[in-house]
């Protein structure tokens, strides 16, 4: 015992404890690195589940998803996380990653501006930010990446002029500023002279001779082939239309910002503690293979090997509801694996009984669920395997077109599932989550519903508010009122009015009265119908640039008697007949007041009646199987 010894012995024992202890308190510390990339994290509101790896107990962050290390230093060098679903700002601390080289941020939902610490990363080779919804200037301190080769900062709504300082990164190879908000004469010294006017499309404020466009004394756009009075007139409608789209998003950032600090408060406070479970797939210990009317025509055993074999190679998607492998088993046979983890400590009481639902529903136009493997730390379900793809795919990723006929039974076939799943399901089921990426596609091109039932699957049993998967950008009904869960409340507080319905996406009919209904799933279909037949993302750039989304681009050739203008120009066979009625229905989808919208029956009838064909059919048949 300390006190047995002498005064003067005791002191220096003490003092060597306390070293000890912080010497092996850090070793046990996180790196520099993965100190700044947890703060990374935390400023992230919500991902498909990509970051749960990420854990502040790790001595480095060199294993997580999506980073990478030097072999020698252990310092990140490489930070790829796109087409997660992040939604949050970009914390500047990403900018203490000073050996970075490269940093792939795109296809997300971040909001906010470009961190100006970016310019701290002075090895930066590579930079993708595109297909976000980042606001704000270019920062200058972006010149000082000196050996930046790529750059591509495309697809958001950032705003201001091109900084010179972008002029002295002469690695500088490619470079996409693209579809933003841009304005202002594109500097002509150092290496922007270089790049063609495909760098700076969608930018209708930005001169200079790289778009062909000669700058006035003002800075802008030079208007000489215009006389004064259009000039002038023309001048008008363009500020009035930038100063309400300017204040319009300005009023909706910040809205969304309060949105994401609440929303983000509140998953913190219920999903904080199990954010550290690891992603690798245990199906070992206990793991059980539960199957759906003989669905599966293979062992347990024989499945759970096959799953232990799965590893990143075998990705296909991923999504709000998980990640998405390809299980092909030793006949031949090939299923869709969907991976979901356990949200918290009660998920397997009521798991099971809404499995057994779902694994009991069969149809024709929806995803068949064959069974699920039931594991410590997550849930795997085995789906069929459709060999076209999403829709989403075949729309917006493949060169092969779809032909108008094509368009029309995708349609119907979606119409027939959510139809299904409305109407003759006991219990009816509300998707929540329509998109063209969960509208799957047979062989023959045939449309199939997926993740149907997930999102009632996932919700927190805790609330009345899905904190997981409550829709997505783009396709989500407006809302009147924002309704916010603050720490503590029982009950949703109303906050603000919006009277608007296209600048903040995110409030919508589910946060208004905290349940989905059928006609939030009507206005999601509408919106598909719309994709489909524009052939554009519902948050599409050339919609963004105009000042609005799908549904208000539609709204806008309506009020100027031009709607099929809103046809996809490379889609064959269009016949305006069955055009205008297919945007008739469209229209009463997408209509603000859900009273409005039809019911998934009626619209099946109509699209059946009127855009098909008025022959009798037995495309729709309520017993099917």
């Amino acid at each position: 015992m300390i006190g047995s010894f002498p005064m003067n012995c005791q002191r220096p024992l003490i003092l060597c404890v306390l070293v000890l202890s912080v010497v092996m308190d850090n070793t046990r510390a996180l790196s520099l690195d993965g100190d700044a990339l947890i703060s990374f994290r935390t400023a992230i509101l919500s991902s498909d589940g990509v970051l749960l790896q990420w854990r502040p107990e790790d001595p480095d962050p060199c294993g997580w998803k999506g980073v990478q290390c030097d072999p020698k230093t252990q310092r990140v060098i490489s930070l790829s996380l796109p087409f997660h679903k992040l939604i949050g700002p970009i914390s500047p601390d990403i900018g203490r990653l000073e050996h970075l080289q490269f940093l792939a941020l795109h296809n997300n939902n971040f909001f906010g501006t470009i961190p100006p610490e970016l310019g701290n990363c002075t090895e930066l080779r590579a930079l993708s930010m595109q297909g976000n919804y980042l606001s704000g200037p270019i920062p200058s301190e972006l010149g000082n990446l000196s050996v930046l080769e790529n750059l591509d900062i495309s697809s958001n709504s950032l705003s201001g002029s091109i900084p010179e300082s972008l002029g002295k990164l002469y690695k500088l190879i490619n470079l996409n500023v693209s579809n933003n908000f841009l304005r202002g004469p594109i500097p002509s010294d150092g290496v922007l002279e270089n790049f063609t006017e495909s760098s700076f499309l969608g930018n209708l404020g930005l001169c200079g001779k790289q778009v062909n466009k000669r700058c006035d004394d003002a800075g802008g756009p030079s208007t000489d082939t215009q006389t004064p009075s259009s000039e002038n007139q023309g001048g008008k409608k363009k500020y009035s239309g930038r100063l309400l789209v300017s204040t319009s998003a300005t009023v909706g950032a910040l809205l969304l910002v309060a949105l994401m600090c609440f929303w983000g408060c509140f998953l913190y406070k219920r999903l904080g503690k199990k954010d550290g479970r690891g992603l690798a797939m245990d199906v070992g210990g206990g793991a059980s293979i539960v199957m759906f009317h003989g669905d599966l025509p293979y062992s347990s055993k024989d499945i759970i090997k096959k799953l232990e074999t799965l590893n990143e190679e075998h990705i296909i998607g991923s999504g709000g509801f998980g990640t998405v492998y390809r299980l092909a088993m030793e006949d031949g046979n090939v299923f869709a694996l969907k991976k979901i983890i356990k949200m918290n400590d009660g998920f397997d009481r009521f798991f099971e009984r809404e499995l057994e639902i779902l694994g009991s529903i069969k149809h024709r136009y929806l995803v068949n669920l064959r069974g699920y493997c039931n594991s410590s730390t997550s849930k795997l379900l085995i789906y069929d395997f459709l060999s076209n793809g999403s829709l989403d795919e075949a729309l917006h990723e493949r060169t092969e077109q779809l032909d108008w006929d094509t368009r029309l039974n995708i349609i119907m076939g979606a119409a027939k599932g959510l139809a299904y799943l409305h109407h003759d399901c006991s219990p009816r089921i509300i998707h929540r989550d329509i998109k063209s990426s969960n509208i799957l596609l047979d062989g023959n091109l045939e449309a199939r519903v997926a993740d149907f039932g997930l999102a009632k699957l996932l919700e927190d049993e805790e609330s009345h508010i899905t904190t997981i998967v409550a829709g997505t950008f783009g396709y989500l009904a407006p809302g009147a009122v924002l309704v916010l869960l603050g720490a503590g409340d029982e009950a949703p507080r109303t906050v603000i009015l919006i009277t608007f319905s296209s600048v903040l996406l995110f409030v919508h009919e589910y946060m208004q009265s905290g349940r989905a209904t059928e006609k939030t799933d009507v206005y999601s279909f509408g919106v598909l119908m719309l994709e489909v037949v524009c052939g554009k993302r519902p948050t599409d750039a050339s919609f963004i640039e105009k000042g609005f989304n799908i549904v208000g681009w539609l709204n806008f050739l309506v009020s100027e008697n031009r709607q099929r203008e809103i046809v996809d120009p490379n889609c064959e066979g269009v016949q305006e007949e069955s055009l205008d009625a297919l945007l008739a229905v469209a229209i009463q989808c997408v209509s603000s007041t859900p009273e409005d919208r039809p019911t998934m029956n009626r619209v099946f009838q109509i699209l059946e009646s009127e855009v098909m064909t008025p022959c009798p059919s037995d495309f729709y048949d309520s017993n099917s199987d």
